[in-house]
């Protein structure tokens, strides 16, 4: 599969020049210095002052893998096309497959056999396409190339990517689709070997084999974190038209994952709070400190961890300070960065403490990007987890700490789910 996720050429078969298009959308995403980008479609002959293919067989030189976006009608006639060619890879981005009717299964169902017997991946149909961003890959019709990161992100939904792919970095970015060849499962233990993959997110409607996919989950050495649509019995007949895929009971794939230490998400922000936590943090023991210059906010989380099972140790005596000493440890509204330097050391350097969340409300004495910065100096000092809750309006404080790999959340609340996910089992 690494030639499909790192082909040397790659080649668009609908490729065209039209407004608002699938295939114009390849072209722009695809077209870079990285490798070589072939560009097929009998009705053209030149596209953007380039040579244009009929055929993918005209193409002299070797493809690893084909993009096809065109109509239903014409799409087999093109992978016969693309086995006599012996291309290493096809994606069928096309729809009206077997999420959509009879006809369209029995098409797929031949394709797929085919591709098979071939020994070529396929990928699709029904989908957004892939992207691997280390090697500047971007083979779909997203809306934009997502940037680097260490989060593989494996969807049934190609409308859930193209919401997300602005907002974090991503080591990779599977839209499975009607998944007719390489399987969720095969994609899952994909990632898991991947060197820049430091967690999986998963996309989740259905699947087509429970004890398959829980046996994958169960076997790969990389945290995931999954979110589950369809989890009312009456939506089973919506996400069969959308990927073919078989919803199942709910509460019996919740159990599953939990079995397999899958991190549950509500919410498409908890799934990535999780996923954050989990890429840029170590594991860690249930003994939590706390250091905030808000005593509403240290109360506030104080009752979320305690409302969840975290223990809060006793902290010992620090010199020279004017704060009462407590856990949550309240430096006040007037905290230096210097107040926040001495608490946090502190706090982090005792035996009992395992992880430190660290909290800033803004006020008129904080210097916020000290703040940030001086925080991600003691991370590097210590090998415990680190979360902080930089609230209010300091985006360049929250941008260079999640660049240093601190994850950062807005609201004391949205901590809880990440540091569950960080508890040693």
């Amino acid at each position: 599969m690494n030639q499909i996720f790192n082909p040397k050429s790659v080649a668009i078969i609908g490729a065209t020049d039209r407004k608002n298009s699938v295939g114009l959308c390849l072209v722009n995403n695809l077209d870079n210095k990285k490798r070589d980008v072939f560009f097929v479609n009998p009705t053209y002959t030149t596209l953007f002052g380039r040579k244009v293919y009929a055929k993918i067989q005209d193409i002299e030189e070797s493809v690893d893998l084909a993009v096809i976006a065109i109509p239903r009608q014409f799409v087999e006639a093109v992978v016969d096309d693309c086995i006599v060619k012996k291309v290493k890879g096809i994606l069928i981005i096309s729809s009206g497959f077997s999420e959509y009717d009879d006809s369209g299964r029995e098409l797929q169902e031949r394709i797929a056999s085919k591709l098979k017997e071939s020994g070529i991946y396929l990928i699709g149909p029904n989908c957004l396409g892939i992207a691997n961003p280390s090697v500047n890959l971007n083979a779909s019709f997203a809306p934009s190339t997502p940037k680097k990161g260490d989060i593989a992100l494996i969807s049934q939904s190609g409308g859930f990517i193209d919401s997300v792919i602005n907002s974090y970095g991503f080591s990779l970015i599977v839209s499975v689709g009607n998944a007719a060849g390489i399987t969720l499962e095969e994609y899952i233990a994909f990632a898991d070997q991947d060197k820049e993959t430091k967690v999986i997110a998963l996309y989740i409607e259905g699947v087509k084999d429970g004890r398959k996919f829980f046996n994958v989950l169960k076997s790969i050495k990389k945290p995931v974190v999954a979110i589950k649509a369809g989890k009312i019995p009456q939506l089973q007949k919506a996400i069969s038209s959308h990927t073919g895929s078989l919803a199942g009971e709910y509460r019996v794939f919740s159990s599953a994952l939990k079995q397999a230490g899958v991190s549950e998400a509500e919410s498409m922000e908890e799934m990535f709070d999780i996923a954050k936590a989990l890429a840029w943090q170590g594991r860690c023991k249930n003994k939590i400190g706390v250091v905030t210059n808000g005593g509403g906010a240290g109360v506030l989380i104080a009752d979320y961890l305690y409302e969840n099972g975290f223990e809060l140790p006793k902290i010992n005596a620090i010199d020279n300070v004017r704060y009462k000493i407590n856990n949550p440890l309240d430096i006040m509204g007037d905290a230096t960065t210097l107040d926040y330097i001495k608490a946090c050391e502190s706090v982090i350097s005792q035996r009992d403490i395992s992880a430190l969340i660290i909290i800033q409300t803004p006020q008129m004495t904080t210097t916020s990007l000290d703040n940030a910065k001086a925080i991600v100096e003691i991370s590097k000092k210590y090998s415990k987890s680190i979360i902080t809750v930089f609230m209010g309006n300091v985006p360049e404080s929250i941008k260079y700490l999640e660049e240093h790999n601190i994850p950062n959340y807005t609201d004391p609340k949205r901590v809880i789910k990440p540091l569950k996910s960080l508890l040693k089992k």
